[in-house]
Parts: C-alpha cells; structure tokens; sequence
C-alpha cells in the first residue's frame, strides 16, 4: 500500500508515513494547529507546528473542514497520553475531498436527526467502535463453528410458510397470485441440512413484523442457527453457553479498546466470559418472579419485564427451560413422561437485554410431529419436506437461535438494537 493504516502506526515509531484518511476535528493555538485524523481503521491526531511547514501548509491545516478527505504526510511519534501511544508531525497536507456543512456537528444531537443521517452517524467513534465489535462477533461465530466441524448452511429467504406460526410475516406476492413469506428463521432447513451433514449452522437476516417500538425489536435482524444431529436437551445448552461464554471472551481480548471507547466496562462481561452460566426450570423461575413481586400462572409465558428481572439476578446469562408445551412451538420435543413440558429453553442476559437465545430437542418421531402439525393447524403441503426427515431415517437432533443484535447490544451496551446493526429497519424507520 502508498499509505500506512492508522492502526498500524504503533510500529512505525520514529518512520514519516502517509496517512489518507479524513478530518474530524481542528484546533489551533498560535503557531501550533491540532489535526484530528480517522481513516477507518482508527484514530489518530496530528500536530502542525507553524516553524515546520511553510505559511501555505499551516494555513490550509488551519481552515480544514469536518469531515474533509486529507491525506498527511509526517513522523510518527511515540505519545504516552494519546489512546494509540502515537501522534502524527505533519509535514504535509494534501486536500483530497472538500466536506462543505458537514451537518452531524459536535453537539448533542436528537436520536431521530443522527438516524435520518445514519449514513453518514457511522463515521462517528460511537458507532464506529460498535461495528468493529459486531466485526468481530461475525468472525467469531464462523471461527467457532468451524473448528468444531460444522458446515455453513444457507437457507432460503422466501418460505411457503412459517416456522412458528402464520402472525407476523411479511407476505410476498410471487407470480400468479402465489404468496410467500420472507424467512423469520432458517432452523427448518438447517434440520435438512443436519440429517445431511451432522452439524450445520445458518447465519444471516430474518424478518418479522412485529408492530413492536421497543428497544428490543427490529423488523430486520440477524440469526445464528446451528443444528446438530445426534444431540440432545443438555448438550444443546452446553453448545449455547459456549457459544456465548466463547464471543465474550472473544470481544474482552480483541475489543477491548472499542468497548472502552463506547464506555462499557469490560468487567460487565467477564461472567459470560467465564461460562458455568445458571440454569432454572420454568417452575423455579416462576418463583423467582413471585419473589420479587410479579405473580404469573403456571402457563403464562415471560414478557420483557419478566426476562430484565430474573437476567439481573446475575452477573452472566441465566438459562430458563423446560417451558410449558403449550406456549411454544409445534417442533420441540416433549419431556419423557410429561407431555406438557418440552425440552428448550431461553438463554437470558444480564441488566435488561432479555432474551438472547432459543433452543430446544426438535421431535424426531413421524407420529407426534404429524399430530403436533395438525393440533397447530398449519399447512400440511407445505411441511411435507419437513416430515420427509422423520421418514427416512430420523434421530434425536437439536438446535437454537441466537439473536446477533440482542448479543451485541448487550456485549456494547447499547441502549437500542436500532444502534447495532449498520441500517435499522423499523416499524418507524426506513430511510437511509
């Protein structure tokens, strides 16, 4: 490369590089004028002494505007009070990009004024830092499935029907007057692509219409769903809290300064870090709930006030299973001797995030998930595939969802899933 990254400037110490990057931010004082520098990968701030440039160089430093692409030329020097260790002697200023009115300006800013201009909200270290750590999770979730033998599996956007009902989908118009739905989880064919492969998972964008404007809700988020043949209850929770316990860890050793720039403390996360995460059966959540004022009927499902006080019970997540079979879904498998249990459970996160992960044994025999799809009412043709696989060879297998937004948000800090993902899709937002 012509130019050196700003995070590589740490090992050029005492070197004159180029730096290409844009202006955040001038100051000047007398001779002295300070250049606040960012190039995508980091920051940097640079320092132009009127002795050491001529007028034009000082000046055109001077009058940068925010946000104006630049590319610096000067020594690296070692700084012990900057963030990085380093700033920049410049000895050149090139203007490469005006910026005119750069509207998102030092002060305090209104939620929906950053979002309607969220394209350009993503320069800015708040943001920036986030999707470094969301960088890091996408590879952290590839890098631990693969070194345990999955496969990558891609399932459909457009389904013919549901996965947990028919509310909240967004319906398609295909050819000819036929419909679809756009995928609210890829679980269905992940099963597939288990009885194929022996352990897959999915990773990409679902869709649900939830009329929902909490902090918890968008209408376009991301999934990780393995499935894994051969597993049962236990060991697929075992997966989820390594899973978690291994993104953690992952974030605290390789983000750290990104979450110290987004002011979360790193300590908050050295709990799921460490794994041994608790587990309560829906009965003794139930309790828990009654103790702390919030009286619920054997049968009623969790809401988020429900999920923020069992998550701040505790310092990392909390997994909650074996839920009455009625309040969820036609696939999970049933306890052994009591029908009205099933084998899952929700993985919930600490100081309010809810709910991050769904999991459960998926029914392997022909019969029952034949009556549990029929008890549902749901469309037989279209889940004929599914019932291919307990016809051919069909065994004990499970798998989970683990919510990427609803992690993340929880791992920065974040106050809304809106602030997670590069371009919110929301039951108010839609633009840029």
């Amino acid at each position: 490369m012509s130019h050196t990254r700003i995070i590589d400037l740490p090992e050029a110490v005492g070197r004159r590089v180029t730096v290409r990057g844009w202006s955040t931010g001038t100051r000047s004082s007398g001779k002295i004028a300070f250049l606040q520098l960012r190039d995508g990968s980091g920051f940097v701030q640079g320092v132009v002494s009127k002795a050491d440039v001529d007028d034009e160089t000082f000046d055109r430093a001077r009058a940068l505007a925010q946000e104006s692409a630049v590319e610096i030329e000067g020594e690296v020097r070692a700084d012990p009070r900057a963030p990085s260790g380093v700033e920049l002697a410049v000895g050149s200023v090139t203007l490469m990009g005006p910026s005119v009115d750069y509207p998102i300006t030092p002060k305090e800013h209104g939620v929906d004024f950053l979002m309607e201009r969220r394209h350009l909200f993503l320069r800015h270290k708040g943001p920036w830092a986030i999707m470094r750590v969301r960088d890091e999770m996408v590879r952290g979730i590839h890098d631990f499935f693969a070194g345990r033998g999955f496969v990558r599996f891609d399932a459909p956007f457009f389904m013919p029907t549901a996965v947990e009902g028919t509310t909240n989908l967004f319906e398609i118009a295909l050819f000819e007057d036929e419909k679809a739905y756009l995928s609210q989880s890829g679980q269905l064919y992940a099963e597939a692509g288990a009885m194929a492969m022996g352990a897959v998972y999915t990773f990409g964008p679902t869709f649900r219409a939830e009329k929902s404007k909490t902090r918890r809700h968008l209408l376009e988020f991301w999934m990780c769903e393995p499935e894994v043949a051969f597993l049962e209850h236990d060991g697929n929770v075992a997966l989820q809290v390594e899973l978690v316990s291994y993104l953690a860890g992952r974030v605290l050793e390789e983000r750290r300064a990104e979450l110290e720039m987004l002011g979360r403390d790193p300590a908050a996360l050295a709990g799921a870090a460490a794994g041994d995460y608790p587990r309560l059966t829906y009965d003794r959540a139930l309790e828990l709930l009654a103790e702390d004022g919030e009286q619920l009927a054997w049968g009623d499902d969790f809401g988020a006030p429900h999920e923020t006080l069992l998550g701040n019970r505790f310092d990392r997540p909390v997994v909650v299973e074996r839920y009455p079979s009625a309040i969820k879904a036609f696939y999970m498998q049933p306890v052994e001797g009591d029908p009205t249990r099933a084998l899952c459970n929700d993985m919930i996160a600490p100081e309010g995030y809810g709910e991050i992960i769904g999991g459960s044994q998926r029914i392997h025999d022909l019969t029952l998930l034949e009556a549990r799809i029929a008890e549902h009412a749901l469309p037989r043709e279209a889940f004929e595939w599914y019932v291919d696989l307990r016809r051919y060879g069909s065994v004990p297998h499970a798998g989970f969802g683990l919510g990427f937004e609803r992690t993340l948000a929880w791992f920065t800090g974040a106050h809304h899933l809106r602030e997670v993902i590069p371009f919110p899709r929301m039951l108010t937002r839609m633009y840029p």
